[in-house]
């Protein structure tokens, strides 16, 4: 499910793009208004929503879940599951098991995470081309395909939908080359949210009995 999480979260993100090579303007333009406008909020708060759908096309999985963020920091909630990260350390919380993992945090290391998404995802590593519009729960979208440029990463594709009013991402599609969707919407923006700075670390005495996995 970690995974899950970080393509979740995949485009509401505060980039700080170093723009690849062979993308065309448009498609430029957009993912710029994009970091304007999300780098201009204190923080933000949104729902989302998660539809994993097999090689076959049959739906697998459908998640729901809340985010917080405040400038690289952030907090996901999803289905028992959490993960909070401070831009020092991440902690990875499951419900089921009263567990959490602690990790340092390196966006080196990160392909699609939120660690990533959260930071510097619309990097060199991927090209974007503008592909049109459409469309999204009835707001107007423009839409941008992102390629890996390496071979070595599991996504094939990624395509994100820009409301052309605001410039904040409603959704989008990602697909992985064994073949999996996944299919997010975004929904219940607030901007400038009330999100107290310890949202953004992780209290063991707020979970009693908890086992802490220091994998540091």
């Amino acid at each position: 499910m970690k995974k899950i999480l970080g393509i979740a979260i995949l485009s509401l993100c505060t980039f700080q793009p170093l723009w690849a090579q062979n993308n065309d303007a448009k498609a430029k333009a957009v993912l710029e208004s994009v970091s304007k406008k999300i780098n201009s909020l204190k923080s933000v708060k949104a729902d989302f929503s998660l539809k994993l759908s097999g090689g076959n096309g049959k739906v697998n999985e459908t998640k729901k879940g809340t985010f917080s963020m405040k400038g690289q920091k952030y907090h996901i909630s999803l289905n028992g599951q959490e993960i909070i990260c401070d831009t020092k350390t991440i902690w990875t919380y499951t419900k089921e098991a009263n567990e959490v993992q602690v990790n340092k945090y390196d966006p080196k290391e990160q392909t699609i995470s939120p660690a990533k998404l959260f930071t510097n995802f619309y990097d060199k590593e991927y090209t974007y081309h503008y592909i049109g519009e459409k469309k999204v729960a009835g707001k107007n979208c423009d839409v941008i395909e992102m390629s890996p440029i390496s071979k070595d990463k599991q996504l094939s594709k990624i395509e994100i939908s820009v409301d052309k009013a605001t410039n904040m991402v409603v959704g989008g599609n990602v697909w992985e080359k064994n073949g999996n969707k996944y299919q997010y919407d975004i929904s219940g923006f607030t901007p400038n949210a009330n999100v107290p700075d310890n949202s953004f670390t992780f209290d063991p005495k707020a979970y009693p009995g908890v086992e802490v996995v220091d994998l540091r």
